[in-house]
């Protein structure tokens, strides 16, 4: 299985194995990682998922799609590398990713 590092806004981390074919959010749920939300249960209809991809994984990740940049315009402090973790599946071209979790969601 894949390995994913979350880092929450106090800089502690927490590396997980994710199930290929499930989501980034997902994957946090599942291991009770603070600071996603996920109030919409992933459906892309807010922006309570939001992660920042460390600069080494954005460009392997498919890029946003349009419905994913709007919800984007809610989240808080959006930055070049912001994602929601609902967008992201888990394929084994993953291993190893890292993400940051906002200040606030």
């Amino acid at each position: 299985m894949p390995k994913v590092t979350f880092t929450d806004k106090n800089g502690v981390s927490r590396s997980v194995e994710a199930e290929v074919g499930s989501t980034l959010m997902e994957t946090a749920l599942r291991n009770d990682i603070p600071g996603i939300e996920a109030e919409c249960g992933g459906a892309c209809a807010c922006a309570t998922c939001h992660v920042y991809v460390d600069d080494a994984f954005v460009e392997k990740l498919p890029k946003a799609e349009q419905m994913e940049e709007d919800m984007l315009d809610f989240a808080h402090d959006v930055r070049p590398s912001s994602r929601l973790s609902c967008q992201i599946r888990i394929t084994n071209d993953v291993d190893g990713l890292k993400v940051t979790t906002p200040d606030s969601q």
